[in-house]
């Protein structure tokens, strides 16, 4: 048999990262490249936040749960609540990053990215995401 980490492993290492600290969305105006993907580490990484009116740098909070472990897909799902719309803004996205707020943009830890699969706006209103499908720690 192969070496293989134990399933509860997932479930350890899910809850110890995310089941403290503060955790926030942010909007930006383009997606990732793969090499982005591969290369981001912080939000400094980060050049395409958007801006507009109602929208704050850093984006809005976000909570996070941790699910039980999946022993029929091998993985741990990380579920997270929407962010809070951004009120009476004007806003253009095509997605956003989740990260982990640690104290500043060099030190933020960047978690995934989240793609609209297109542009979307607002314009003097509330611009609403909901973010649907979980992130998985897989064994």
């Amino acid at each position: 048999m192969a070496s293989a980490n134990s399933g509860s492993l997932t479930n350890k290492l899910a809850a110890a990262y995310f089941g403290s600290g503060s955790f926030k969305f942010l909007l930006v105006s383009s997606t990732p490249s793969e090499s982005d993907l591969d290369t981001f580490v912080n939000r400094s990484s980060v050049a395409n936040e958007v801006t507009g009116t109602g929208y704050t740098s850093g984006g809005n909070a976000v909570t996070c749960t941790v699910g039980a472990y999946d022993a029929t897909n091998n993985r741990t799902p990380v579920t997270w609540g929407s962010p809070a719309a951004w009120a009476a803004s004007t806003i253009t996205a095509v997605g956003g990053w989740l990260y982990k707020a640690v104290g500043s943009a060099a030190t933020d830890e960047l978690i995934g990215f989240v793609d609209f699969g297109g542009s979307i706006a607002s314009t003097g209103g509330a611009f609403t995401v909901t973010i649907s499908a979980p992130t998985y720690i897989n064994r």
